[in-house]
């Protein structure tokens, strides 16, 4: 499935420089919370009683239930921003302001010297710079919201001390942070949809791997690991329709010629790739997990369901993260009309205005990442400042960023640029020489040139689009045809959307900018930048080619990042190029299977579909485990292990010992077959990918793959690398859990850790203990329902999981259900901090109300803000 996030573990380990120096302070400061709860809850919002915040016009209730979810009641739209901007001030503005200062490369002004490669990286790329100019695009309304928003937020802060907004800036301030937060403005805003875009931003990574791949074990073994999608096997998400003369129409069957595509010229440096690969893993967690993320989310018509209304559900995984990516709100015109139109409910990003997934009064909508190639890689010929493009010398783009460093010199950063973007080269060194070019070389006619080498980044986020807009749009959408009006300025990162109404209706949209190639770039791998038939075209794909359908005739919308529309051959199928890298939909044909048995069984219901969302069947071990059994195992010691895989349902629940074992077994797996011949940043995952890779090799007992290079006397084949594996596994368990395999299981193996992504990864353990939360036992795993994902490469423990789990029922939306991962604040310490979380563990949700009467009788405290006198 994914790769492990790349923990920033020593950030901000820049307060090493002070540690020693802070140490007895810190301890101090841990001795008066323990002490005194006075300390610790003087961050803690006010939540009962009447505040008066400035640039409210009139009063305003912020009603919240027994997690403390906030309900946001006003008279009008600009006084419902100003309110959601200070309450998600008053849970989360630590993270709200780390954020920012991630998204502008400013982490060094809090953390020192060990944030700036982070920073430098950020500058390169130029997030803060296309907010900037995005702000610009925005519709007036979209730019009035998000002003009160920050007004909101100022308001919170005004005449707050360090301590008085969250326990972080305590520590920090006993540390020497000599800091005042800077007012929010609406680009802050706007910079964190950089970040989301980052994380979800398609196939970088695949890019980089192909090539090391082929520069490791060549071409025709590279393309082993690199399967392609299975149509055949696992449906795509829209199955019936096709582009005529440039739209998407649900009930045409041909669409004329694919756009051609042929693989780019092969890399000359692979190599000098991994230096680029190491600066995106090295990002931190903060600022997303990156390429290989799934999520679910599904849309059922009443043809279905018991009670005869749509049903959605949705769940996305991201990387984990405490506080948790998402908070809950609800935001509410006391008497809806043109003027106060908002009425909405959902998940929200703290530090930007509205909800971005959830409900209004007549529609519902969720997300799953699309996965286009919105990234290209270019291998450039450089000299000095100048490029090499089809035969000619040009000037590069340059231009200095100085990074602030707290308790060190200030940093220059030198961002050089080709017409395809930032070279990313830049920030890892030297990457060698090239062959020289004599004809063409446009700087002497017929002299003999040396180009360096570097490579640069071309990303659809990198263009400003008002991305903002849709956002704003969305939540006052009352329909499919306003719903696809809404999102048709949704740029990045491309989304699936699924739809559904109070009318009766569920439907899907592609959306996302999805760059248009010339003939000689795929995209699949690093392109020749010096060649102009490996651009851009500079068109993207027209939103209403965009693969679409409303009220299918399955009557179900399954999206799990798996393909979006089948190909086809020349002729018959989608005639543009979205991606290759679609995840390869282990999760949404199980999905489906699930929805048509409760349908068969006149079960599918709010319920029904919560059992869905957790189901635990691997996909894998119905293919992997009879070859497991076939292997004769010495009995007693060894075969006490194999016997738990007989009678094995294939489930991953916390419990199982059968799935602890399997588990094992299957990274001992990938180890023994790949590890010898990769390098080891390229080694398994043990995700969807490798699920495809190694059903193929089962059935190939003799292919190199099994064979272990580092052992000169011998040839391995399948059944020597599954009979090591099991006995391996056997081991390993007997040493970590139990003698007796009937008390293996498989939840002390697969824990999830919740980590502060700052002080969290301090390395001063009193510190990284007031933030950090963990020991969760959870079942689950990669590319299954309930994706609690783990990385083969690195352990056992939980990396990605459902950031959150949602059901609404379209005929009733009191009876909508909702879970976060971990809570709505960001205090520690605070009730709400994790309370969340051990419900979502087992599997659990909590009640989400929408009408007025019941939101004021879930409520346990109310909070009114009202306009300074």
């Amino acid at each position: 499935m994914t790769a492990a996030p790349r923990r920033f573990s020593s950030w901000p380990a820049p307060l090493r420089w002070t540690t020693y120096v802070a140490a007895a302070l810190v301890l101090l400061l841990v001795f008066l919370l323990t002490v005194s709860v006075v300390v610790v809850r003087r961050s803690w919002p006010q939540t009962d009683g009447e505040l008066e915040v400035a640039g409210l016009d009139g009063e305003v209730e912020v009603l919240r239930d027994e997690h403390g979810i906030p309900q946001i009641y006003a008279d009008s739209v600009h006084d419902l921003m100003i309110a959601q901007g200070f309450v998600h001030a008053q849970d989360r503005f630590f993270e709200m302001d780390v954020r920012r200062h991630a998204t502008a490369g400013r982490l060094a002004e809090l953390f020192g010297e060990d944030a700036v490669e982070t920073d430098r990286v950020v500058r390169t790329l130029g997030w803060r710079q296309v907010a900037e100019e995005e702000l610009t695009l925005l519709e007036p309304r979209t730019r009035e919201l998000m002003d009160a928003y920050a007004e909101g937020v100022n308001a919170y802060l005004e005449d707050r001390s360090l301590s008085e907004i969250s326990l972080e800036y305590a520590v920090l301030d006993l540390s020497g942070l000599d800091y005042n937060p800077d007012d929010w403005t609406a680009v802050d805003s706007i910079a964190w949809l950089k970040a989301m875009a980052w994380d979800l931003k398609g196939n970088l990574d695949d890019e980089i791997d192909r090539a090391l791949s082929i520069a490791a074990v060549g071409a025709e073994r590279t393309d082993q690991l690199f399967p392609p999608y299975p149509y055949d096997e696992h449906p795509p998400i829209v199955g019936q329709g096709a582009v005529v003369d440039g739209v998407f129409e649900q009930d045409a069957t041909s669409s004329g010629t694919r756009l051609p595509q042929r693989p780019p010229l092969g890399p000359q440096v692979e190599a000098a790739l991994a230096g680029v690969r190491d600066l995106v893993d090295g990002m931190p967690a903060l600022l997303g997990k990156g390429d290989g993320i799934g999520s679910n989310a599904w849309a059922v018509s009443g043809e279905h369901t018991a009670t005869g209304a749509p049903i959605l559900a949705n769940d996305p995984h991201l990387g984990i993260s405490l506080p948790g990516v998402w908070t809950q709100v609800g935001l509410h015109c006391r008497e809806v009309s043109e003027a106060c139109p908002l009425d909405v409910a959902g998940f929200s990003f703290s530090g930007v205005p509205g909800v971005i997934i959830g409900h209004n009064a007549d529609i519902a909508w969720g997300f799953t990442n699309l996965g286009p190639d919105t990234t290209d890689l270019y291998v450039e010929r450089v000299r000095d400042d100048r490029w090499q493009y089809d035969g000619r010398s040009l000037p590069l783009t340059v231009r200095e960023e100085t990074i602030e460093v707290r308790g060190g010199d200030d940093v220059t950063v030198r961002v050089r640029s080709t017409d395809h973007g930032p070279l990313l080269s830049d920030l890892a060194g030297d990457l060698g020489d090239t062959a020289d070019d004599v004809a063409g070389s446009g700087v002497v006619p017929g002299e003999t040139v040396r180009w360096d080498h570097a490579v640069s980044l071309a990303w659809t986020a990198l263009d400003p689009q008002p991305t903002a807009d849709a956002l704003h749009a969305l939540n006052l959408a009352t329909d499919w045809t306003s719903f696809r009006t809404a999102l048709s300025d949704f740029a990045v990162p491309g989304q699936n959307v699924v739809y559904a109404d109070t009318e009766g209706h569920i439907g899907y949209q592609a959306t996302g900018r999805v760059p248009i190639r010339k003939a000689g770039n795929d995209g699949r791998m690093p392109a020749a930048g010096w060649l102009k038939e490996n651009d851009w075209t500079g068109e993207h794909v027209p939103y209403d080619a965009l693969p679409s359908v409303l009220d299918p005739v399955s009557g179900m919308v399954v999206t799990a990042n798996q393909a979006v529309v089948d190909p086809g051959t020349s002729g018959s199928g989608y005639p543009y190029f979205l991606t290759d890298d679609w995840d390869r939909g282990y999760r949404s044909a199980r999905i489906l299977d699930l929805l048509e048995s409760e349908v068969s069984g006149g079960n599918l219901d709010v319920a029904a579909m919560g059992r869905i969302q957790t189901d635990d069947r691997n996909p894998m071990a119905p293919v992997l485990t009879p070859y497991l059994l076939d292997v004769l195992l010495p009995p007693g010691y060894y075969s006490d292990g194999q016997r738990l895989l007989r009678d094995w349902s294939f489930r991953q629940g916390p419990g199982s010992p059968a799935a602890a074992y399997y588990n094992v077994v299957w990274r001992e797996l990938l180890a023994r077959t790949f590890h010898d011949e990769l390098d080891e940043d390229l080694w398994p995952d043990g995700g969807q990918r490798w699920f495809a890779v190694v059903t193929d090799l089962l059935t190939r007992p003799g292919d190199r793959w099994w064979d272990d290079v580092d052992t000169e006397d011998r040839v391995e084949t399948r059944d020597d690398v599954l009979e090591a594996a099991l006995k391996d596994a056997r081991d390993q368990l007997t040493s970590r859990q139990s003698p007796n395999p009937d008390e293996w299981s498989w939840g002390r193996l697969h824990r999830l850790d919740l980590r502060s992504s700052t002080l969290g990864e301090s390395g001063i353990g009193v510190v990284e203990r007031l933030f950090n939360r963990g020991g969760w036992e959870i079942g689950g795993g990669g590319s299954i329902p309930n994706a609690t994902g783990w990385d083969a490469a690195e352990g056992y423990d939980v990396v990605t999981a459902p950031s959150m789990r949602m059901v609404l029922p379209m005929d009733d939306l009191d009876e909508a259900r909702w879970i976060n991962l971990t809570g709505v604040s960001g205090h520690a310490f605070h009730a709400h901090y994790t309370d969340q979380t051990d419900l979502f563990v087992r599997g659990e949700t909590l009640p989400w109300v929408f009408s007025v009467d019941e939101v004021e009788d879930a409520a346990e405290d109310t909070l009114t803000l009202v306009p300074p006198d």
